[in-house]
């Protein structure tokens, strides 16, 4: 299945997308464990990151026709996020949306992600923001297209490749497509994650 560059017109599908395939992710259940609530602001949080990620030089790939999964990518010298940007495009509402507990686990988890990212990838290279695919398209191969010509397009260029998951699943996935685990562990009463990193080929 070929793919192509997510284009303005179809955010919103890939917001909607996005917000179903993580709706029962483990880090996001951990951080609003309110199902309703999820539900609600997950659109807009999502709405959020795609903007951010088409405003700061970022590279987002879909399905072509209808929109079936989004995988969005932060490029080399950008990757770590910036919270005051992320301030500036509406994150400022998070603890009216999610509550004050929900936003100081978000908090928390990003800073420990950011710690591990900082430190276990050179400063250039691709960092796999986001990657989802509508719940029952799931494991038919298109998470592997979406992520496909960033992989090439980092293997021409030399470059590493870097993502966390918090689903067990999908570490298989990510090591079929040539990732390695660097981190396995357990938030502080909160879920497993793992990071993990992916060398170019060739």
């Amino acid at each position: 299945m070929a793919t192509v560059d997510l284009e303005p017109g179809k955010r919103e599908d890939a917001v909607q997308v996005l917000s179903r395939a993580f709706f029962d992710d483990p880090l996001v259940e951990y951080i609003t464990p309110d199902p309703d609530k999820r539900r609600a602001n997950l659109p807009w949080f999502f709405g959020i990151a795609t903007k951010y990620g088409e405003k700061y030089g970022g590279t987002a790939h879909t399905t072509p026709d209808s929109v079936q999964g989004a995988a969005l990518w932060l490029p080399p010298g950008e990757t770590i996020t910036s919270t005051l940007r992320l301030i500036r495009l509406g994150l400022l509402a998070t603890p009216f949306r999610f509550g004050i507990s929900s936003t100081m686990r978000f908090l928390t988890v990003l800073s420990k992600l950011e710690h591990l990212h900082k430190r276990d990838v050179p400063p250039e290279h691709w960092y796999l923001w986001i990657l989802g695919v509508e719940p029952e398209r799931q494991g038919q191969g298109i998470g592997g297209n979406l992520i496909a010509p960033v992989l090439e397009r980092a293997d021409k260029e030399h470059l590493p490749c870097y993502l966390e998951t918090m689903k067990e699943r999908n570490v298989t996935f990510y090591q079929k497509n040539g990732f390695e685990v660097v981190v396995d562990d357990t938030f502080k009463d909160g879920p497993r994650y793992w990071t993990m990193r992916r060398e170019p080929i060739g």
